[in-house]
């Protein structure tokens, strides 16, 4: 049993660093729009501000869990710490849905008593500030997943990315606001922010949840690990295929079927070479191979009935 890349320094280097420049970039965002929800008065800005509050709460969480998800296996954790990543995304969760319930109630406040918003230029400025930050910011995060599969970047990226869309929100409702006098858009726009940040949230969820529940891998990538041990015309048949993902890491486990009369070392050969494949095919998996005589299975079957 062996662990591949992206097991190894320079993953857990990228998932560290975008774990603390999402912290920075919250920092800095939390700063510019409290100043500006202060001078705009936009609930609108408020909505995102709330949103970059936990934005900031959660990448600081997220970072705490990176670390504790990268520490190696030990004694009391055979199969490693990756699982905190999952527990990190569910937080992440938590602090998302009160963003958006506490958005929603403000909304729906100023639905019914409009007030107009001030100082929309500096609004707007600050805005595409956050904007470009959060572009650069989302670009590093997709780099370093496609190159680590990491859940906990995956699920910060994911409410970055949907930062994004508020942003572009918040300009629309200061411009419709405080040029044109359609003070309620400021608060529509509130509640399409506030819809954003649950949509981000479930996701997050449904994402953590399959790894805590050791969801398998979907059916393409189980029919390619088939294939793979059935490229070698050795292997007779497959069976008992379990697969489940924990943090970066992920564990597949089968047994296939030899040639009875075949020596244990042709065996061990075989079956070294069919565990490369697979962890060349699924970089960071953990690969456990048994081998079974052919036709031992059905014997088995058939002696339990």
């Amino acid at each position: 049993m062996t662990m591949s890349a992206p097991a190894n320094g320079k993953a857990h280097r990228l998932m560290r660093r975008a774990a603390l420049a999402a912290v920075c970039v919250a920092v800095t965002l939390v700063v510019l729009k409290a100043a500006v929800f202060w001078m705009t008065g936009s609930v609108a800005m408020l909505g995102t501000l709330m949103d970059s509050l936990l934005d900031g709460a959660a990448s600081l969480l997220n970072l705490v869990a990176v670390r504790a998800s990268l520490m190696p296996p030990d004694k009391e954790h055979r199969f490693g710490h990756g699982k905190a990543e999952a527990l990190a995304g569910l937080g992440q969760a938590i602090f998302i849905f009160g963003s958006a319930g506490y958005l929603v109630y403000e909304s729906v406040s100023r639905l019914i008593e409009p007030r107009p918003v001030a100082s929309t230029d500096a609004g707007i400025a600050v805005v595409i500030v956050a904007i470009l930050l959060t572009l650069a910011l989302v670009a590093y995060q997709r780099r370093v997943v496609r190159e680590t599969g990491s859940l906990a970047i995956e699920a910060d990226s994911i409410h970055y990315r949907g930062d994004l869309f508020m942003n572009l929100s918040v300009i629309a409702a200061l411009v419709l606001s405080g040029y044109f006098g359609l003070h309620r858009a400021d608060a529509i726009f509130g509640l399409v922010i506030a819809g954003l940040i649950g949509w981000s949230a479930g996701k997050i969820v449904m994402n953590s949840l399959d790894q805590l529940m050791d969801r398998e891998f979907t059916d393409e990538e189980r029919r390619r690990i088939m294939h793979i041990a059935h490229s070698r015309k050795e292997v007779l048949s497959l069976h008992d295929l379990k697969t489940r993902r924990s943090g970066i890491y992920s564990f597949i486990q089968f047994h296939i079927e030899l040639d009875g009369a075949m020596s244990l070392h042709d065996a061990h050969e075989i079956t070294d070479a069919v565990e490369r494949e697979v962890r060349e095919a699924f970089p960071g998996s953990e690969v456990i191979i048994h081998q079974d005589p052919a036709g031992a299975e059905k014997l088995s079957k058939f002696q339990l009935s």
